[in-house]
């Protein structure tokens, strides 16, 4: 395989590690707060059944997506629906915290074991969801590979787009509490990182736009160099954002 092909799904795999984790974080943060009125026991037992059931959902889905990817309908709900996520959360986030958390609380409370484990499942599959949706985008105008198709999505693409989903399964099973502790400390991250689902949301857009069935766009732009540049390099300023401007602040008030 070619060296340039190499580097740049090796790339995009370290983006979605990036994405996994951050977002991992946050859903762990509410995942603890749906199982913590259990005993520790069944707490252990409902967060191990919820993660087994988003693993075989997020298998499943991403092989019948695979069939589906080149379906402009498809891609056009998926960056509607990164787009909803990204600025529903931003806005709970800055505007609705307190009340969101409150409400978590106070409905995680009335359920018993066998009800947290269903809430519990439901909540990983919308996780599932926002992952794979997010990591398809990423991964659709990576080159061909001559690995064979699996469904039907290159082999290549099939398997940075898996990867990264089990890495994502893995940090929030594992590595989460690093990731909460690094989302406590840089605040700002939580925001950028739903600001890059959203910008990857624009990515599939431009994907839908150029469909050789749409072509409101030149589909040679929506798979260009160019358009890669562009968009990797806002990807990295939002990022360097959401961690920079978070250090300003925390100065800024130490200073007051």
């Amino acid at each position: 395989m070619d060296i340039s092909i190499l580097f740049e799904y090796g790339w995009v795999l370290l983006l979605l590690i990036a994405l996994e984790g951050l977002l991992a974080a946050d859903n762990a943060l509410v995942l603890a707060i749906m199982v913590k009125h259990l005993p520790e026991e069944d707490r252990k037992k409902a967060l191990f059944y919820g993660l087994a059931g988003a693993f075989v959902f997020r298998f499943a889905s991403l092989f019948i997506i695979s069939f589906l990817v080149d379906v402009w309908q498809v891609q056009a709900i998926g960056a509607l629906y990164l787009l909803f996520i990204a600025i529903n959360h931003i806005v709970r986030k800055l505007v609705f915290k307190n009340k969101e958390e409150n409400k978590i609380e106070k409905e995680k409370k009335k359920s018993g074991f066998w009800g947290t484990v269903f809430k519990v499942e439901l909540a990983d599959i919308a996780f599932a969801v926002d992952s794979i949706l997010a990591a398809v985008a990423l991964a659709m105008t990576l080159p061909n590979t001559p690995l064979p198709n699996i469904g039907g999505m290159d082999g290549g693409k099939f398997l940075v787009i898996f990867a990264g989903g089990l890495i994502g399964l893995i940090i929030m099973r594992f590595a989460a509490n690093m990731f909460v502790k690094l989302l406590h400390s840089r605040p700002g991250l939580e925001i950028a990182a739903f600001a890059i689902v959203g910008w990857v949301g624009v990515k599939l857009a431009v994907l839908t736009l150029g469909h050789h069935d749409i072509g409101v766009i030149s589909h040679d732009f929506a798979h260009s160099t160019e358009w890669k540049l562009i968009f990797y390099t806002i990807l990295i300023g939002i990022a360097a954002a959401g961690w920079f401007l978070t250090k300003e602040k925390k100065e800024s008030q130490t200073a007051a």
